[in-house]
């Protein structure tokens, strides 16, 4: 006997379960939906479980790793420093594990149904999830798509064994002795850092003319400087032409200067960029109107040309970040009840977790310009700073973007040991429609990198106290 597929109905149906769609759904479920999230993997999606946290993880490790062999400027002097990579692995797998397990706990004590499986859209009222054994169908009122991206895959790359993506990156059983990372993005760029710090010798292979080209030159030079002292060969304007695995290791071609090359390590990882994932959604017969690369279009509250289908996160225009998703995920579920809710981009921050991190919210002076706006910049090293030395980070400055008339802060820039905390403030400050003085009159607790930010304003002002 056949078991009929009866439909079961919610309000909000969600697909994707990452910090984009777990988000939307806890939102959505505050506001009183009876709340469906689907999805095919595991909760918390790439950036939980093979994104911005293990990564993170692996770069703490790394990052002490290192410390421990060169930390003689502070009289900390260590022998025979080892490594057991199997139990970084264990350590960055049990923080995914509590923070995943976390993202259930909510789903639970939220009553939001998980439906494990593929979706695929009926009509604009109606999806299937499927598995392998079975289908199901769901009918909702309204539906947030949040399936995310995942890696590009270039020609003569194809991912296997030796050539890999960040997730494989990041599941290594070993050290690669040597690694070759194709993209000098904020992934490759992260990920390469790690590396280098666990002692493998890398090479990065960047097409543009400099690497992280999401960040002022002024920035990335102080990455670059960094990532050279550890060994890293940077080559930019170079276009990788073709991988072949070796008995050992995997063989990489590549063009640069006019000359063509060829490199040789363990492993060579892709980080060129990543594709919206709406291919297999069935939204082309939906009707749904998607740009070229098949991000769909949607309204400053989240909502594509279909009423009562949204989409948030990477599948939408914009940087592929996971707080960005997150806070799309709350303006659909808003609007979805009511609420006058809409997206304001420019108090999103960007970080990259290099050495020394990068972070920028809001304009720089360039976008300032092309906007029009006349702007005053104004910035501040960490060498003039009392904890960035205690800590010897020195390197590093924030940079501060403000109206020429009257110091609205409009932009911030930070490079420097802590930029991923130090530019909280910074949004906060520009959201709030704060001046550079509001930040000056900010007492900043000493010593702290805080008071950078601080000092920054007083330069805006033309009142430094601790620089000319």
């Amino acid at each position: 006997m056949v078991v009929g597929d009866f439909p079961i109905e919610t309000d909000t149906i969600v697909i994707g379960a990452g910090p984009g769609g777990y988000v939307a759904a806890i939102r959505a479920a505050q506001l009183g939906q009876k709340v469906t999230i689907v999805e095919k993997g595991e909760l918390g999606g790439v950036c939980l479980n093979v994104g911005c946290i293990p990564s993170k993880a692996l770069l703490s490790a790394s990052h002490r790793f290192h410390n421990a062999q060169h930390s003689e400027d502070m009289g900390v002097i260590a022998e025979k420093v080892s490594l057991n990579f199997e139990k970084v692995q264990e350590f960055k797998n049990g923080v995914v594990k509590k923070l995943t397990g976390g993202v259930a706990g909510l789903m639970k004590g939220n009553k939001i149904e998980v439906a494990k499986g593929e979706a695929y859209f009926v009509d604009e009222n109606n999806l299937k999830v499927m598995t392998e054994k079975a289908s199901q169908t769901y009918t909702f009122k309204n539906a947030i798509i949040a399936t995310g991206s995942r890696p590009i895959e270039i020609p003569n790359f194809k991912f296997g064994k030796r050539v890999i993506d960040s997730t494989g990156a990041l599941a290594l059983k070993e050290v690669p002795k040597k690694l070759v990372v194709v993209g000098g993005g904020y992934i490759g760029s992260e990920l390469g850092t790690a590396y280098a710090n666990f002692g493998s010798e890398v090479t990065i292979l960047e097409g543009a003319k400099d690497i992280l080209g999401g960040f002022e030159k002024q920035m990335t030079q102080i990455v670059k400087k960094g990532l050279k002292a550890k060994g890293v060969e940077i080559v930019t304007e170079a276009m990788a032409k073709s991988a072949e695995e070796t008995d050992n290791g995997v063989k990489v071609t590549y063009e640069a200067g006019g000359e063509t090359k060829e490199i040789e390590a363990d492993y060579v990882l892709v980080t060129v960029g990543r594709r919206p994932n709406t291919d297999e959604l069935g939204l082309e017969e939906l009707g749904l109107k998607m740009s070229d690369r098949g991000l769909v279009e949607v309204d400053e509250q989240s909502r594509s040309s279909i009423e009562n289908i949204f989409a948030i996160g990477d599948i939408v225009a914009g940087p592929p970040l996971a707080h960005k998703a997150s806070y799309e995920a709350k303006v659909a579920a808003e609007a979805i009840s009511g609420e006058r809710s809409a997206v304001d981009y420019l108090g999103i921050p960007a970080v990259c977790f290099t050495e020394p991190e990068l972070a920028t919210v809001g304009h720089t002076e360039a976008s300032a310009k092309e906007a029009g706006i006349e702007v005053k910049a104004a910035k501040f090293p960490f060498a003039a700073n009392g904890r960035a030395l205690a800590l010897n980070e020195t390197a590093g400055f924030v940079k501060l973007i403000a109206l020429k008339e009257n110091g609205l802060l409009v932009g911030a820039q930070v490079a420097g040991t802590g930029a991923s905390d130090i530019i909280a403030e910074l949004g906060l400050a520009i959201e709030s429609g704060m001046t550079a003085e509001d930040v000056s009159l900010t007492i900043h607790a000493h010593p702290t990198l805080g008071e950078i930010s601080m000092e920054a304003a007083e330069v805006v002002l033309g009142t430094p106290i601790h620089t000319m």
